[in-house]
């Protein structure tokens, strides 16, 4: 073409047709922008409202959660605090009963002093049943407080679940909060980016994130339950065991009270024994030096008799005559030597009655002796000792 096809005044003139077709077009396609922002805004709200009305169903499902977890923590707290409270008691029971223990056994090593003969009474044999109760139910106590400790260490970590548990709501109900509250206003990029990817760093389903929670407070619940059924078991224990202590304390207390009036009796009955021996062997005494008096009152009689006849045997040899005389003095010889001899036989028997009775004496006195032994060691030092013992509840 020619450098005058394309001078202004020589030019075509434009296509009104075409021109209005353009212009249709442009027309339609502002109109179509309209409708599509139209349309975008009425998304962008139905999809924030959406939102807004997911993240409110979101924030009371982690609301009625956590109130849940907070009352089964509520509740694992006071458990715990129980189950510790009750652990001490389990731990003073088992000091309540090193006193008595140490004093069954002082009892026992005092006891040996005793003769042996005494040592196999009723109050040895309650002695070492009691020795036996008390050992037996400090080992149950502290067989017990293992239990607690395994217990209350089971407990703390449920509670640490459901603490861990609503640290981690509380986060999550913070973070969602702030979801609801943003708006396009509240944040400094507005701009989308391109071709972004939401990346999900833990893909937990609704349910599985519930069922967390339920299953932390169904192992807090199963932990409250074996806590309750340890607690009435440990609580009838400490009762039984306080019980069964305090009747055998009793018994053997009972047992020394019996003993001792035992000894007390016998102890009487042998002071007795012996005032009435010292009294037989002073009269035995006094009836012997009788008889020796008695024996020589004979001997001086028939010393005389014997001078008598001594002398008439000097008579002249006609005059020896056995007459009345002689014969009476002979008869005299012979019976008062009779005598003499049965005076000399009752003074050796009364010896014989009187070493008899220094025997007796000193038996008794002997078993007075050891009975008022026996009665300090029982009476004096075990009361003493076990005065004090005194078995309330633990």
């Amino acid at each position: 073409m020619s450098h005058r096809d394309h001078s202004p005044q020589q030019g075509a003139a434009p296509n009104l047709v075409d021109l209005e077709v353009m212009r249709n077009r442009s027309e339609r396609f502002r109109a179509e922008c309209t409708q599509l922002m139209l349309e975008t805004d009425k998304t962008c709200k139905r999809m924030q409202d959406g939102d807004h009305k997911r993240l409110d169903q979101r924030l009371r499902d982690v609301q009625f959660l956590k109130k849940e977890l907070e009352l089964k923590l509520d509740e694992m707290v006071v458990e715990i605090d129980v189950l510790i409270a009750l652990q001490s008691r389990v731990g003073k029971a088992v000091e309540a009963c090193k006193e008595p223990l140490k004093v069954t056994v002082v009892c026992l090593e005092e006891r040996k002093r005793l003769p042996a003969e005494w040592l196999r009474d009723e109050v040895r044999r309650e002695l070492l049943k009691e020795a036996e109760v008390i050992e037996g139910v400090a080992s149950l106590l502290q067989s017990v407080a293992k239990q607690i400790i395994e217990q209350i260490r089971l407990d703390r970590s449920a509670k640490y679940r459901l603490e861990k548990d609503l640290k981690e709501k509380f986060e999550a109900q913070c973070i969602d909060n702030s979801c609801a509250l943003m708006s396009h206003h509240s944040i400094n990029n507005p701009q989308m980016p391109q071709n972004s990817e939401i990346v999900l760093s833990s893909p937990v389903t609704p349910k599985q994130w519930a069922d967390i929670s339920e299953n932390n407070m169904a192992t807090a619940e199963q932990q409250q339950v074996n806590s309750r059924s340890l607690r009435a078991l440990v609580e009838s224990l400490l009762e039984q065991t306080a019980a069964d202590v305090e009747k055998q304390v009793q018994a053997t207390t009972a047992a020394f009270q019996l003993k001792t009036r035992e000894l007390k009796s016998a102890k009487s009955q042998a002071e007795d024994q012996l005032t009435k021996i010292l009294s037989e062997l002073a009269s035995q005494q006094k009836i012997r030096a009788d008889l020796l008096v008695a024996a020589a009152e004979s001997e001086r009689v028939g010393s005389l008799a014997q001078a008598r006849l001594a002398l008439r045997r000097q008579r002249p040899g006609k005059e020896q005559c056995h007459d009345a005389a002689q014969s009476r003095l002979l008869a005299e010889v012979q019976q008062l030597t009779a005598h003499i001899g049965t005076l000399h036989e009752a003074a050796r028997r009364s010896d014989e009655e009187q070493r008899a009775l220094v025997r007796a004496q000193l038996e008794l006195q002997q078993s007075i002796q050891m009975k008022a032994d026996a009665l300090y060691i029982d009476e004096v030092i075990c009361g003493q000792h076990r005065e004090p013992i005194v078995i309330h509840n633990f």
